[in-house]
């Protein structure tokens, strides 16, 4: 097995997603802004397992995706002019997207992501997903790097601590 170069604890401190949605158990190789590789461990724990599929598990696609775009976030983050700057990243874009094959509970995906371009706050990456050295999907992607106001912006005032009880006002909405 190979060593790692980031394990879980790291990734968190680099990515805002915490479980169930942080979809990269650790980072194989790094190249700031230009290049990742990232591993996820596919189990039969995992929650969306319960409904896609009941019979036969399937991880869906756009989580795939999601973990293929997290990689290339960590790729991102680590580069020394967003490092610890606080600023976050979107994922703006995707297009060619394509899936090969199923991944199930058991699998090991490994996500390998480069850097096709960046001007100023905005991006494309490649990302190709692999079982067992089989490309099972791939696709480029946008993103886009906010700044912390922006990425960190305080909840709409209907979600405040100041608004009514959120079961207060669900129970208030009238019926068709």
């Amino acid at each position: 097995m190979a060593e790692w170069v980031l394990d879980v604890e790291q990734i968190r401190q680099l990515l805002p997603h915490r479980y169930p949605f942080l979809l990269v158990d650790r980072i194989l190789e790094l190249e700031p802004g230009k290049r990742a590789v990232g591993l996820k461990n596919v189990t039969a724990n995992e929650s969306f397992f319960e409904g896609h599929f009941p019979i036969k598990s399937i991880m869906p696609g756009v989580l795939i995706v999601e973990a293929m775009a997290q990689v290339g976030g960590v790729m991102v983050m680590t580069m020394p002019e967003i490092y610890g700057k606080g600023k976050g990243i979107l994922l703006a874009g995707l297009d060619d997207v394509r899936f090969r094959r199923p991944v199930v509970p058991g699998d090991t995906l490994i996500s390998e992501v480069e850097m096709l371009w960046m001007r100023r706050e905005v991006g494309r990456v490649r990302a190709v997903a692999r079982v067992n050295g089989e490309i099972v999907a791939q696709a480029e992607m946008s993103f886009a790097i906010l700044d912390p106001e922006r990425f960190l912006s305080p909840p709409p005032p209907f979600l405040s601590a100041e608004s009514p009880n959120q079961q207060e006002r669900v129970s208030t909405v009238p019926e068709p």
